[in-house]
């Protein structure tokens, strides 16, 4: 009898595990006329420090800039074009998501944004027909907050994100796998029942000694060996 766990939902963040969130920070800075003059001498594998990343993100985020963290955030999300739609997928990512449909997995995207509506949008286009299969699922933060601050309220309201997709789908929580690059999102899918990878592709600090999830990796590949090797659909 095997003593695998059984997976059969995979829970998708898509900034940072599917999409090189990164790479659209890099160009609003360096690009955006509110801070390009600030950020012309910016290299990218100095992107770092000029957004520090909070322990608690574990990510790049715009809302940890120590002074600008609201303005940069509010610039980015709607003044700044076509530089907030361009998250290239990471390197296999369209290989492995196919193959892992071909192989009867159920996928959604568990993504948030201040305008659900833009961020599925960003999310369609993102991923493309080929990846169409992918049910897209956002939280929008200011229908459940009042202080719609990123990282503040924002566990609680990705909790009930995630039990709401597991009873809108009818998904048992232990036979489904968030993954995720931030550790925030990790410990909330914790809380919820469900299997957590941490998958750190872009920018990221290390997860913290007292936080155990099922895996970390550091690409879909690597996700996509973790699950043959350790989960059963059956």
């Amino acid at each position: 009898m095997s003593n695998k766990i059984v997976i059969k939902n995979i829970f998708w963040d898509v900034d940072g595990v599917l999409a090189n969130l990164d790479h659209a920070y890099f160009r609003f800075l360096t690009e955006h006329p509110n801070y390009k003059e600030k950020y012309k001498d910016l290299k990218w594998e100095d992107l770092p420090k000029a957004l520090p990343i909070d322990p608690k993100f574990g990510s790049l985020e715009l809302t940890s800039h120590p002074t600008m963290g609201k303005e940069l955030n509010v610039d980015f999300c709607h003044n700044s074009g076509d530089i907030y739609f361009d998250r290239p997928l990471y390197p296999n990512v369209v290989e492995v998501l196919k193959e892992l449909n071909a192989k009867g997995y159920l996928q959604l995207t568990m993504s948030s944004g201040f305008n659900a509506e833009i961020k599925r949008k960003m999310i369609a286009d993102t991923l493309g027909e080929e990846l169409s299969f992918v049910h897209i699922e956002v939280v929008e933060h200011q229908k459940s907050t009042k202080d719609a601050s990123h990282g503040k309220a924002m566990v609680g309201e990705k909790e009930q994100r995630i039990i709401d997709c597991l009873q809108k789908y009818n998904l048992k929580p232990e036979e489904s796998v968030l993954v995720d690059d931030r550790i925030f999102n990790c410990e909330t899918a914790l809380k919820v029942g469900m299997h957590t990878v941490r998958c750190t592709p872009g920018f990221t600090t290390p997860t913290p000694d007292n936080l155990k999830f099922d895996a970390e990796v550091k690409n879909v590949v690597e996700f996509k060996q973790w699950l043959e090797n350790n989960t059963t659909l059956d």
